[in-house]
């Protein structure tokens, strides 16, 4: 009994010190190789040339911080010459068949010319140690040196929102 007491214990701190390690910001991440529209390798486009703002979605919560989203494109609050925006889209967890998702994601493209990849493995939440991402919209920054300086998921409140801000605006 008291093994099997001693084990569970083990199990749980490992699991909270992943979980307290993956919410640890600023962390050095690196370049992931990921795909593009057509299923064809691709590499995080201005890597270390630029800060970068990724949304990293789930295709089953899209509009998740759509306001928010919205409002970061009409009023440009976090657009500047140092930095560039995109999105990955998380296959791994979609119900979507994925060519079916990809064809959506390329006719959004074709619409407002972003930029969308494609996370077809949970290349990216696995190599950040993000944890799980399932049903979450999660946006981020990288900064050029290749830190990950913000990273939120799921729904943004007001102070997140805020935090996010006061983080994106020195690197614009």
């Amino acid at each position: 009994m008291k093994l099997k007491t001693l084990l569970l214990l083990a199990i749980a701190t490992f699991t909270l010190s992943i979980t307290a390690e993956a919410q640890t910001l600023p962390r050095k991440i690196r370049n992931v190789e990921v795909q593009d529209l057509d299923a064809k390798k691709a590499r995080l486009p201005w890597w270390g040339e630029k800060n970068l703002l990724i949304f990293y979605v789930d295709p089953e919560v899209p509009k998740q911080n759509h306001d928010f989203i919205c409002w970061l494109e009409e009023t440009g609050r976090v657009q500047g010459p140092n930095i560039e925006g995109f999105g990955i889209v998380n296959l791994k967890d979609a119900i979507y068949p994925n060519n079916i998702v990809r064809q959506i994601a390329d006719a959004r493209t074709a619409k407002n010319g972003a930029t969308i990849l494609c996370d077809p493995d949970h290349y990216i939440s696995s190599a950040w140690r993000l944890g799980d991402c399932n049903n979450m919209f999660v946006i981020m920054l990288v900064n050029k040196a290749g830190e990950l300086v913000f990273m939120h998921k799921g729904e943004m409140s007001e102070a997140d929102q805020q935090r996010f801000i006061e983080a994106a605006e020195p690197l614009r």
